[in-house]
């Protein structure tokens, strides 16, 4: 298959890697031309704009950083929608507005494109392994026609109803994080304040009621003083704000979201947004 790949950050490295690895053409395009340098290697062809990117994909695939990041690529001079062949499927991996989502699935249609929205939970780890969890909505044709795209970046993969419910599954899965990542912070502050041998305690626990992704993998991370980005700070900021939001609007009160919203923001006021998520730690540290 024919796939167009529009961001090739820490995320998309991966994501495309996999796609290669399961037979696709991928075409490329980036904001910075040296970020794709590893995929390029690997065999994607590097396109100087997204017009030549993507004009004769069957699948396009956008995996940037921010909503505005997402109108841009889509709905910008040169962008997605009036630069894709009719009949294409327009597949955004980013972690966005579930109403931008639906708009896109609108402009897409009218233009005979098809549009998902698929974003994925994993980490860059998932998404080098290929074993990201993919939540997407639109047309369920789509999802079925592209399930081998899909299967080629992970091992969880769902269809979760109309356009937007591919978003919203993320903004559940954020809000679950939230949580998870604040408790294994507070969890390790617990553990050297009472004397503990930390690693000690996280294997201990991983193995029982408390184990989930974030003790697993963060856990070690945090203790470690390890604060690589497997996702970046400012990115999670941006998707528990949009959680933050929809929940708002349908008059919902998420305060453990909005503690560790407030938290992430703080870290970012003081100069770690382009830490991973796991420097949630350094609040703690301090106290």
């Amino acid at each position: 298959m024919n796939i167009a790949f529009i961001g090739i950050g820490v995320m998309g490295r991966g994501m495309v890697a996999n796609l290669l690895k399961a037979g696709n053409d991928v075409q490329v395009y980036s904001r910075r031309r040296e970020s794709a340098q590893e995929v390029v290697a690997q065999g994607a062809v590097w396109h100087d704009s997204i017009k030549g990117c993507v004009r004769e994909a069957d699948v396009v695939i956008t995996m940037v950083g921010f909503p505005k990041d997402v109108e841009e690529v889509y709905f910008g001079q040169g962008g997605i929608i009036l630069s894709a062949k009719p009949g294409a499927t327009l597949i955004d991996m980013t972690t966005t507005s579930p109403k931008l989502a639906e708009r896109i699935y609108s402009v897409a249609k009218e233009k005979g494109l098809q549009a998902l929205d698929a974003p994925v939970s994993g980490g860059d780890t998932g998404a080098r392994n290929g074993t990201l969890a993919i939540m997407v909505g639109g047309d369920e044709d789509a999802f079925l026609r592209c399930a081998p795209v899909f299967e080629a970046m992970g091992k969880t993969i769902r269809y979760a109803g109309s356009a937007g419910k591919g978003q919203h599954t993320k903004m559940a899965n954020q809000i679950v994080i939230a949580g998870a990542v604040s408790g294994v912070a507070e969890a390790i502050a617990y553990a050297k304040a009472a004397g503990l041998d930390v690693n000690e305690m996280l294997g201990t626990i991983t193995g029982g009621a408390a184990g989930s992704w974030q003790l697993a993998n963060n856990g070690p991370k945090m203790a470690e003083g390890d604060y690589r980005p497997g996702f970046y700070i400012k990115h999670f900021i941006k998707d528990m704000s949009l959680a933050h939001e929809e929940a708002a609007d349908r008059g919902l009160s998420l305060p453990v979201l909005d503690t560790a919203l407030a938290a992430y923001r703080q870290l970012a006021d003081e100069g770690y947004g382009d830490e991973g998520t796991q420097a949630i730690i350094r609040k703690y540290d301090k106290e």
